[in-house]
C-alpha cells in the first residue's frame, strides 16, 4: 500500500506539473483492444480457491480451473492442503506479467503464504506465478507454478503424503516412494536425537517428481543439482531465522541409492535442519562437517571405506593448507567429496580430542556468532592452527 501511494503522489504531481506548463495538456483517450486481463475477477478467482482449500471442498476448487485438466489439478491441491494440514493460507493478486494472449491467456505475480500445521512454526510466504484463461466468457485458473518465480510442491500437482508427531513426508511420486521416504524420514531424526537430544523433531521432507521440478520448487537455474542428492534449505529462499526450512530431495540422483547410503544423507539433511544451518553464522566446514559427524555417527561404516577419497587425494597431493571453504564445498568443485570426507575427519578429531558433547557445545557457540579460534581454545584448549596442524596429520596418516 505504500508503494502504490508514493506511486499515486508521484502521478498527481506529474499531471500538475504539465497542467502548469502546458494548458492544452489532455490524458490520452486512446482505448486499449484486444482481451485484457480482470484483476478484480482473478482476485476474487484466488479467494475462492482459498475457501476452498480452507474448507476441503475439492469440487469448489475443481469449478475454478480453466477446463477439466486445470480443474482437476486444482481439486489436487485442495486434497493436498488437507493431508498437509495446511494452514495460514493466502494467495494475494499482485500484478499482471506480461501481456494477454490472443487467446485471452495470461499470467500474474500472487503473494502466497501458508504454513505446514505441527512443523512450521511461522507462515512460508513466496511470490508464485498464477495462470488464468478464459474460456466461454468466464475467467479461470489454468495452473500454479513456473516462470521466474518458485513453484511450490504441494501446488503444483498429487502428492503423496505422509506422517508421524515428528516427521512429514510429501513425494510427487509412487505410494512405494513416500514409504521409503517415511522410513528413511523416521529412522533420521532418531539418529539425529542421539547427537542432539533436545530436538523434537518436525522434520519435513519434499521430494519433487524430477530434477527440474526440483529446481523449480527452489527456483534454482537448470543444472545447479546435478549430483547433488538432497539439500536444506529454507522454502521461501530467505536466510532469515525463522523462516520454515524443509529438506529437498533429488529423485535421479538419491532414488538409485541403497539404503545406507540413502539414510546417511537423509540424516545429514536433518541434521541441518535440526541446527538450522542455512541461516548458521558457522563455517562451511564446521556446517557439513558435522551434519556428515552425525550421519556416520550412526554408521559402522570403516574409516578405510568413509574416508578413502579424501586418503586417495592426500596420496596424490598431499594434505591441504587449510580447512575446506565455500568454494571447496560448493556443487560442482573439484574433489567435492573428498574435501567433505576432510570437513566429517574436522569435526571427528574434536570429538575424539573433547568428546562428543563439547563438539555440540563448540557448534552452538560458533553458531551463535562465537569467532572459531576462541570457540576452539574454550572447548578444546588449542586454537585454529592447532586444529589445522592436527588435522593434516590425521589426513596424512589415513589408511590406504
Amino acid at each position: 500500500m505504500a508503494g502504490l501511494s508514493l506511486f499515486l503522489a508521484a502521478t498527481v504531481g506529474l499531471v500538475g506539473w504539465l497542467a502548469l506548463r502546458d494548458p492544452t495538456y489532455h490524458a490520452s483517450l486512446d482505448h486499449h483492444s484486444g482481451p485484457q486481463a480482470s484483476e478484480a475477477d482473478a482476485a476474487a478467482l484466488l479467494a475462492r480457491l482459498v475457501h476452498a482449500v480452507r474448507d476441503d471442498d475439492p469440487a469448489a476448487a475443481e469449478r475454478l480451473g480453466s477446463d477439466g485438466a486445470a480443474g482437476r489439478a486444482l481439486a489436487a491441491v485442495v486434497r493436498n492442503g488437507r493431508a498437509l494440514r495446511v494452514g495460514d493460507l493466502g494467495l494475494r493478486y499482485v500484478d499482471q506479467t506480461g501481456a494477454v494472449g490472443p487467446d485471452g491467456a495470461w499470467a500474474a505475480e500472487v503473494a502466497a503464504s501458508w504454513r505446514f500445521t505441527g512443523f512450521d512454526a511461522s507462515p512460508v510466504r513466496s511470490e508464485v506465478r498464477v495462470r488464468f484463461a478464459t474460456h466461454g466468457g468466464r475467467l479461470g485458473i489454468t495452473g500454479i507454478g513456473g516462470g521466474d518465480r518458485r513453484s511450490p510442491v504441494w501446488l503444483s500437482g498429487p502428492v503423496q503424503v505422509r506422517r508421524t508427531p515428528s516427521t512429514l513426508v510429501l513425494v510427487q511420486g509412487s505410494s512405494a516412494l513416500a514409504d521409503r521416504l517415511a522410513a528413511l524420514a523416521d529412522a533420521a531424526v532418531r539418529q539425529v536425537r542421539t547427537v542432539l537430544p533436545q530436538w523434537p523433531g518436525r522434520l519435513v521432507v519434499e521430494e519433487p517428481g524430477s530434477q527440474a521440478a526440483l529446481e523449480a520448487a527452489l527456483h534454482a537455474p537448470s543444472g545447479q543439482y546435478d549430483g547433488i542428492a538432497a539439500v536444506t534449505t529454507s522454502v521461501d529462499g530467505s536466510r532469515l531465522r525463522d523462516a520454515p526450512v524443509h529438506v529437498f530431495v533429488n529423485p535421479p540422483v538419491f532414488d538409485p541409492l541403497g539404503a545406507r547410503g540413502a539414510q546417511v544423507v537423509l540424516t545429514h539433511e536433518a541434521t541441518h535442519v535440526a541446527t538450522r544451518a542455512a541461516s548458521s553464522a558457522a563455517p562451511i566446514w564446521l556446517v557439513e562437517g558435522f551434519a556428515d559427524y552425525v550421519a556416520l555417527h550412526a554408521q559402522r561404516i570403516p574409516l578405510r571405506t568413509s574416508a578413502a577419497r579424501v586418503a586417495a587425494l592426500v596420496r596424490r597431493t598431499g594434505a591441504p593448507a587449510h580447512l575446506p571453504g565455500q568454494a571447496q564445498l560448493a556443487g560442482g568443485a573439484a574433489h567435492l567429496e573428498a574435501r567433505y570426507e576432510s570437513a566429517w575427519l574436522a569435526c571427528r578429531l574434536l570429538a575424539a580430542a573433547g568428546g562428543q558433547a563439547a563438539l555440540v557445545s563448540f557448534y552452538d557457540d560458533v553458531d551463535a556468532g562465537t569467532p572459531v579460534g576462541p570457540a576452539l581454545r574454550r572447548h578444546f584448549g588449542f586454537g585454529v592452527s592447532g586444529l589445522t596442524r592436527r588435522w593434516q596429520s590425521l589426513l596424512s596418516h589415513l589408511p590406504a
